[in-house]
């Protein structure tokens, strides 16, 4: 087909799969395939795949087509984001976010309480996952708020902003992980590129938020009710409960009677230290940059730089973790076998659908390289001569604002570009960087079409309004700061 055609098909794709997530609803898992289909039909995939002959290759099917999409994105992030999950899952049961905040606050002071709060909430959205993490925080910004005198929102903003800055950057969450999959970047690079750039962030993150909360915001009536009943009874366990309602990406995982008996069982239990928990954190990533560094600095075919690919693949690191948790926080605290086995197989339902959504995406993206669609992309970008970078970011930011999901934004923008990417003379940082700048596109404009927008403004007690002129500017300023900064990364590495 002639490339305006395509590049037709792949536009009228996109406004197909928005209105179904939008106006009608449809789950993004089964969007995402209906979308496919309709696209490769539309295209001229064919029905049946099409065996090699000397003139032509082998052409795939649609269904063949798909099934190979899904599982050639989900062998690299269905292990990790299960294992990450299982890790987050662990630290929260263990109370593990309550020794972070207290620590990062006595290093910086009671006056400083918002900087260590916000600091604590980077070091936690590592291995959790947005909604999730923020949940377990909510009665620890209400206690220190209550003790401060102040409304929640002084604290939760800034603490929520980079929360969900890390979520969209930095593995093992789903999207960064599966955009990676699907335009070739290299994990560890993310991991430190992610890393670097968060950590100013959750500066900004900590001075704009100061700056948003010169003036008072009057509470929802029940979040007002809520934060005046906080500290009459038990709000550990009833946080527990309240975090089986929300899985990663806003997914329902129906375990609330579980985290119940979970949260009663490790109630009365002596949090882990922050030593600890910063142990489980800090390894897998010191590991993972280790293989990344190796590769740079060894010679191919030393056996040094194979031993640290080995011990620096993010599926092996998430395991050593697993592992050290499994001991420092389960087996040397007493819990029993069936007790750890119970808190980490719950963490596993809250992620299936993220898993599903994030193989949909790649399903998507090899429907749109079959039918050629990637190709014609590509080519028109190579006329137009608009930078790839800019085009990651933007793109990623309007589906983000069109449809809601951070992840479904990303997989999509990874699918669009990923044969221009693949196909380009981009260097191994400069691919890590371009699926960076489609992962702060994702971090802006979150508004009413995002649960997470719904989650952050109903436990700081912000009317829709306030939530507007607060939270969604928040998140897209990290997004475009976020996005200069991996722009200026970007110069440094074209010019050395």
């Amino acid at each position: 087909m002639d490339t305006p055609v395509l590049l037709a098909i792949a536009a009228g794709g996109i406004g197909l799969l928005l209105l179904l997530i939008i106006r009608f609803k449809i789950q993004p898992f089964v969007a995402l395939l209906v979308t496919s289909i309709v696209v490769g039909l539309a295209a001229g995939i064919p029905l049946n795949t099409i065996p090699a002959t000397e003139d032509a290759p082998e052409r795939l099917g649609i269904v063949p087509a798909m099934i190979a999409g899904m599982g050639g994105t989900l062998g690299s992030v269905a292990i990790l984001v299960a294992l990450g999950a299982m890790l987050g899952r662990m630290i929260e049961i263990s109370g593990g976010a309550a020794s972070l905040a207290g620590r990062f606050t006595g290093w910086l002071g009671p006056k400083r309480v918002s900087a260590a709060l916000t600091g604590a909430a980077l070091v936690l959205a590592i291995p959790v996952f947005f909604d999730v993490g923020f949940i377990i925080l909510v009665p620890i910004i209400y206690g220190f708020a209550k003790a401060a005198g102040v409304e929640p929102v002084k604290f939760g903003l800034p603490m929520a902003g980079i929360m969900l800055a890390v979520h969209v950057a930095v593995p093992p969450h789903p999207g960064i992980v599966g955009g990676a999959a699907l335009v070739g970047a290299d994990i560890g690079w993310i991991t430190i590129i992610g890393l670097a750039v968060s950590i100013p962030l959750g500066v900004l993150a900590h001075f704009v938020a100061k700056w948003m909360n010169r003036r008072d915001y009057t509470m929802i009536r029940a979040t007002a009710e809520q934060f005046a009943a906080f500290g009459s009874t038990n709000e550990r366990g009833e946080a527990g409960a309240a975090g089986g309602t929300t899985g990663g990406g806003g997914a329902t995982d129906g375990s609330g009677a579980s985290r119940t008996r979970t949260a009663t069982r490790t109630a009365t239990e002596a949090p882990p230290s922050v030593w600890t928990v910063l142990t489980l954190i800090l390894v897998p990533l010191l590991l993972i940059m280790s293989g990344t560094v190796a590769a740079t600095v060894l010679p191919a075919g030393d056996p040094l730089r194979d031993l640290f690919a080995f011990i620096g693949a993010p599926a092996f690191a998430l395991l050593v973790a697993l592992a050290l948790a499994f001991y420092l926080l389960a087996i040397r605290r007493g819990w029993s076998l069936a007790h750890t086995g119970e808190v980490m197989e719950a963490a596993l339902p809250p992620v299936a659908i993220v898993i599903l959504v994030t193989g949909a995406g790649g399903v998507f993206a090899r429907i749109l390289t079959e039918s050629g669609v990637g190709t014609a992309l590509a080519e028109t970008l190579a006329a137009t001569g608009l930078p790839v970078l800019v085009l990651a970011f933007v793109l990623s930011l309007v589906l983000r604002a069109s449809q809601g999901s951070a992840t479904v934004a990303i997989l999509t923008t990874s699918g669009l570009l990923a044969t221009t990417v693949i196909d380009g003379d981009y260097g191994t940082i400069q691919v890590a960087l371009i699926a960076l700048a489609i992962a702060f596109g994702a971090l802006g404009l979150s508004h009413v079409n995002d649960s997470g927008f719904w989650v952050v403004t109903r436990y700081l007690g912000l009317s829709v309004s306030d939530g507007l002129r607060t939270w969604t500017v928040l998140t897209t300023i990290l997004g475009v700061v976020g996005f200069l900064l991996v722009s200026l990364l970007w110069l440094l590495v074209g010019s050395a």
